[in-house]
């Protein structure tokens, strides 16, 4: 006993100073991010070795990358571009544009769930931070205990994510009636500023700065030590390249390369270093990871032998546990123009319902560029069915939206979202194509709990509209029952509307289904990858990213993505450092 006290005790003065060491300067490179290490994959030499390969530079990978850098060598793969440069992925006045680029170029790859709800996945370095509505909240203490995470370098991988990324944001009239609104509505107490989960009502973090520019994931890429990280943009990872034991022999299977192709479509190979600790981690998202353990034969033994792949590891889990947070929506036009305003305020009730709030053109219609949500750009709210969604369809849907008078935009949104959510779904393969989408079900509502913490939260937006506080955001004479059957009657999704005006709130929630992108699982803890997100019955290879969680963290899971990245590249250098 006292030896395992003692080295215990090793452990934690390791820890100490490996953390400390790991800290940013106080000097942190300001203003533009110009890395010497960020390249095109297409100058990428045919075969290279690294001591850690991430697959994915996204809200996990980014960080996690950079914290490995400090010590070891690092090969970052993304399959987009740079956000850098990029006013639709920069600007908030900008928010809704990427997603309403259909190139294949665009940051944002759309895919329409089994579901029938239009949804979008990150192309691009820094992933959903790229292309999100850029809200920062911190997990609930009860996630992180749940999770099994050390609570202190939880607290300072946040704050090393924050010191970069995070802002206050500034409170237009829009947001402040909404918060004032949500207290009267009896979502007490009210905690101010902050970044932490408490039930009441709070004005959260932003990762737009007070001149409305983006700060994303891609930007925690200053941590990095440059000579020891290569960051490849437009680099598809194929497959994980897997020593696969004879039979009968005990030894588990080993990871030790990846194939990816650049944009010509040239083939490159990298190899992990020999020694025991180098890893490959994949970061790829919660479409993307179990996708490629899939494509690499790490997955359902029937379903990978249905599309002629050598099964390596029959795995039943990965891709299974798939859930999207259902959002819901209220548009309340107003008689005055509104402030554009992105998520600012939220309330967090005891229900398991979260209450937001968005406003202004960006999310509405009728700005220029007509990237609300309302517009067929943005698919969200289309009629156009997926099939013929073509540009001339698209252009002429905008034409008539333009015809409208912009008063008809004028206002905002008010919506819920549920925590968790209880109900699940799974992934499946439609080709061997890693740039196309997997095949995602959701099952939205498929568990009561869900839909009944959607009528909760539909009845909490009621009695904010109705508040004295957002008074002067409403018409009078427009009762909130005819707003519910304004937004009823709106193409919100692909499914088929009941738009009778005595349409219960459980049937207004199944039928205005929308996503707010924050869909997880397919690789889940405890299931495919163990609490240290190592993959079951598979050597030197991890997932960590959101296709692991069980649920949904916070209002917003991002921060804690990020943090993640953070927080498991200081435990595998700590542990790593402890062992040679």
């Amino acid at each position: 006993m006292g030896v395992i006290v003692w080295w215990r005790l090793i452990l934690v003065l390791v820890s100490g100073i490996l953390f400390s060491l790991l800290q940013p300067c106080a000097s942190l490179p300001k203003g533009r991010n110009d890395y010497s290490f960020m390249k095109n994959a297409t100058s990428a030499p045919k075969v290279s070795y690294y001591d850690y390969i991430v697959i994915g530079g996204g809200t996990a990978g980014c960080p996690l990358a950079a914290t490995l850098s400090q010590n070891y060598s690092v090969l970052l793969l993304e399959r987009g571009g740079s956000p850098y440069g990029n006013p639709n992925v920069t600007e908030a006045v900008a928010f809704g544009a990427a997603l309403s680029d259909l190139r294949p170029t665009s940051p944002a790859q759309r895919f329409i769930s089994e579901d029938g709800v239009i949804n979008s996945r990150a192309r691009v370095l820094g992933g959903g931070s790229c292309i999100n509505a850029g809200f920062y909240s911190r997990a609930s203490l009860h996630y992180v205990t749940e999770a099994g995470w050390e609570g202190k370098a939880v607290n300072d991988s946040y704050e090393w994510v924050e010191k970069v990324v995070a802002f206050q944001p500034v409170m237009g009239p829009w947001q402040s009636a909404v918060r004032d609104g949500l207290l009267q509505s009896g979502v007490v107490p009210y905690n101010g500023f902050t970044y932490n989960h408490i039930n009441g009502t709070k004005v959260g973090g932003t990762i737009f700065d007070p001149n409305g520019h983006r700060h994303t994931a891609a930007d925690l890429l200053r941590y990095a030590n440059p000579s020891q990280i290569t960051v490849l943009l437009h680099a598809t990872v194929h497959k994980i390249l897997l020593t696969n034991p004879s039979k009968g022999k005990s030894k588990a299977t080993v990871a030790h390369g990846v194939i990816f192709r650049d944009s010509t479509g040239a083939k490159h190979k990298a190899y992990l270093k020999n020694g025991p600790k180098n890893e490959i981690i994949v970061s790829a998202g919660a479409l993307g990871s179990p996708q490629l353990l899939m494509l690499s034969g790490i997955g359902p033994e029937a379903h990978l032998k249905a599309h002629n792949i050598t099964v390596v590891l029959d795995q039943p889990f990965v891709g299974k546990g798939m859930s999207d947070n259902p959002m819901n929506a209220v548009f309340v036009p107003s008689p005055t123009r509104v402030d554009i305003s992105l998520l600012s305020v939220v309330g967090i009730t005891s229900f398991g319902a979260f209450i937001e709030s968005a406003s202004g053109e960006n999310f509405a219609a009728g700005s220029p560029n007509d990237y609300g949500m309302f517009s067929p750009k943005i698919g969200q709210l289309s009629k156009v069915p997926p099939k013929q969604r073509t540009p001339e369809a698209l252009a002429k849907a905008t034409e008539l939206m333009e015809s409208l008078d912009g008063v008809a935009f004028q206002g905002g949104f008010i919506f819920e979202k549920i925590m968790g959510p209880v109900s699940t779904g799974y992934l499946k393969l439609r080709n061997r194509n890693p740039n196309e989408n997997p095949s995602v079900t959701f099952n939205y509502f498929q568990d009561p709990r869900d839909l009944e913490r959607c009528v909760q939260g539909i009845s909490t937006i009621e009695k904010v509209i109705d508040s004295k506080a957002f008074a002067p955001f409403r018409y009078p004479n427009m009762p909130v029952k005819m707003l519910l059957n304004l937004t009823a009657k709106s193409p919100v999704n692909l499914l088929p509307h009941h738009t009778n005006t005595s349409t219960s709130l459980e049937q207004f929630c199944r039928d205005t289904v929308m996503t707010i992108w924050h869909y997880h699982g397919g690789c889940q803890v405890g299931k495919v990858v163990d609490r240290d997100y190592k993959v079951r019955g598979v050597n030197r290879l991890r997932v960590i990213d959101g296709s692991t969680f069980l649920s949904s963290p916070g209002t917003n899971p991002q921060a804690t993505v990020m943090m993640l990245g953070r927080y498991m590249g200081v435990k595998m250098l700590r542990e790593r450092l402890a062992n040679e």
